[in-house]
């Protein structure tokens, strides 16, 4: 039986060596932003995350209990700004299903989890960033009905 969780100290090991997978995806995308192979987060920063409410990481674990995906969030609120509409978001900041498990369906029920999460403390919507040198990803959400809110653009100097 596989579950999605919260994720807990326990899990920072399986969690790191998915953020290496995600960091080669960048880094073999675009090698002049990103270094490899390495994280996002050391151990100790991970550990904050996972203690934090306002930084929600789940994850998708087998029947044997082995990590196999993982969604970073952030609830991010806006409140009395002069221009934006008072709107709480969480975004996903980063979803990662291990290398052995794609095509599994592991991110679509993670990132399902992460929608009825959203719900249940009352988000208006649900946003993240994908990277267009991860075609794959840009697939794989635009398949779950995700559509651009805004485009970041680049010159090369």
């Amino acid at each position: 039986m596989t579950i999605i969780r919260r994720a807990k100290s326990a899990d920072v090991d399986d969690i790191l060596k998915l953020l290496v997978q995600v960091n080669m995806v960048h880094h073999n995308g675009r090698p002049d932003l990103f270094k490899g192979p390495t994280t996002k987060y050391s151990s100790d920063e991970l550990c904050k995350l996972i203690a934090d409410e306002s930084t929600p990481i789940f994850v998708f674990s087998d029947e044997t209990g082995s990590i196999l995906g993982h969604a970073f969030c952030i609830v991010k609120e806006t409140v009395g700004d002069r221009l934006l509409a008072d709107v709480k978001t969480l975004y996903i900041d980063d979803i990662c299903v291990d290398e052995s498990a794609r095509g599994q369906g592991v991110g679509t029920k993670l990132y399902h989890a992460v929608l009825e999460y959203a719900r249940s403390i009352n988000c208006y919507n649900v946003t993240l960033n994908v990277w267009t040198c991860n075609p794959g990803a840009v697939e794989f959400y635009t398949k779950l009905g995700l559509v651009p809110q805004k485009i970041g653009m680049e010159t090369i100097l």
